[in-house]
């Protein structure tokens, strides 16, 4: 379809550099060619005292709607397809181009993927340590200041990289590496003991337990998402509710961005391709009040987990970061997640630490409720890049709990320690 497309625009902009004879005889074959009807006879001249008059000129090599109708190449909608109908069908090819959605299983052999190339990434730096004496500082510290260097470029924080390379040192000094295969399955240990510690957040998030406990008690699982402007957060939510459906949840969306034209239209679109139920009560609404509605109609209809959307907004927007405190204040979710890019880099620290210093000073609770975890949209394009991911973890102290790796609404994946070693390491 998009090859057709940038035929079809090619093809208008040949045409509008031809002259009008040229023009219009290339038109006319392009008609011939499709079946269709003639363009209309352009009007007979207006006659002066019975001689033919002069036939008006047209200005500009712009063509018709009837002409551009004729070189269309691109995919046309079936007829009696409402927009709305139109519109989730676009959704439908754009988020489950398969027809179905599918999420991956944990990989269990991501370990191995790292052990299949030992000699490659940040490993090759270790290749001459190999031999028959054991390692000491001194044997170490070029080649652990070259590893340094390597994470950094990755854009691992100072501290955190110093802190791995420390692990790295007390795990190889004194000991005797004869094969280089000793030597990396020290290093993967050493860096997965170093970032595991780094990584454990302070609060252990289990989404799915969690869930089944607040089924016990009789009320759903509410979770708010939250962040900045065109991160992809309503996207993320509707990931996040295409996989709990996988688990056999029931899910329900609270359409609470009442600010930003087109979001209830957006969600309603994921809904319906998502078979989900949707609350909303339009735009220039109390964001809170709509959300209380919807968890209370969420606990009417037994529904297991609801999702709450709220706008977008940068975190210096007083207003906007206030009605977001309140919104939280009021409903109490179970879960705050916190959207952002991974392509920012260590700008998503900024922010989720603003966000959580307007969550606290314009709460009117005791004990506001404050960001619990994060979602990074774009994860699969920032490569080995992994550095910020781990900043980020290690300076808010909340984990990352979901991370995008792609368009599709099967493109979300749990994040593990396993993957960012992966990433780091190679």
């Amino acid at each position: 379809m998009k090859k057709m497309e940038e035929k079809a625009k090619k093809e208008k902009l040949a045409l509008d550099q031809m002259n009008p004879a040229e023009r219009k005889k290339y038109i006319e074959e392009k008609l011939r060619k499709k079946k269709k009807k003639s363009l209309p006879k352009k009007p007979a001249p207006e006659k002066t005292n019975g001689k033919p008059g002069k036939a008006l000129r047209k200005w500009g090599n712009h063509i018709t709607d009837e002409e551009a109708e004729a070189l269309n190449m691109g995919e046309k909608k079936p007829e009696g397809m409402d927009a709305s109908n139109a519109r989730v069908e676009d959704f439908k090819a754009t988020y489950m181009p398969n027809g179905k959605i599918e999420f991956d299983e944990p990989d269990e052999d991501e370990e191995e993927d790292i052990k299949e190339a030992p000699k490659s990434g940040i490993f090759s730096f270790f290749s001459s340590l190999t031999g028959q004496k054991p390692l000491t500082e001194d044997d170490l510290q070029p080649v652990l200041s070259k590893v340094k260097s390597e994470l950094m470029g990755k854009n691992v924080a100072v501290d955190i990289a110093e802190n791995i390379i420390e692990s790295v040192q007390t795990a190889l000094i004194g000991k005797v590496v004869g094969t280089f295969g000793t030597v990396h399955g020290t290093v993967r240990d050493a860096v997965s003991k170093s970032l595991a510690r780094i990584l454990t957040p302070k609060r252990v998030i289990n989404i799915l337990p969690e869930i089944q406990k607040a089924k016990r008690e009789g009320r759903p699982y509410v979770i708010t998402f939250i962040g900045v402007n065109g991160v992809g957060k309503s996207t993320s939510l509707a990931k996040v509710c295409a996989y709990l459906q996988s688990k056999g949840l029931t899910v329900s969306i609270a359409a609470c961005d009442t600010f930003r034209s087109g979001a209830v239209e957006q969600l309603k679109t994921h809904t319906r391709c998502l078979n989900a139920r949707l609350f909303e009560k339009g735009y220039n609404r109390d964001a809170a009040g709509v959300a209380a509605d919807a968890i209370t109609q969420a606990k009417s209809l037994n529904d297991d987990v609801v999702l709450v959307d709220t706008a977008g907004r940068m975190q210096d927007n007083a207003p906007l970061m206030r009605a977001l405190a309140k919104l939280v204040a009021v409903n109490r979710p179970d879960l705050v997640l916190f959207v952002g890019e991974a392509l920012v880099g260590n700008d998503a620290v900024d922010q989720v630490t603003r966000f959580n210093q307007a969550l606290t000073e314009y709460s009117t609770a005791k004990n506001p409720r404050l960001i619990d975890g994060m979602i990074l949209t774009k994860f699969d394009t920032i490569d080995d890049k992994v550095g910020a991911a781990i900043s980020l973890t290690y300076a808010t102290g909340k984990p990352i709990i979901f991370v995008g790796t792609g368009q599709t609404y099967s493109d979300l994946k749990r994040m593990n320690v396993k993957m960012l070693i992966k990433m780091l390491l190679r």
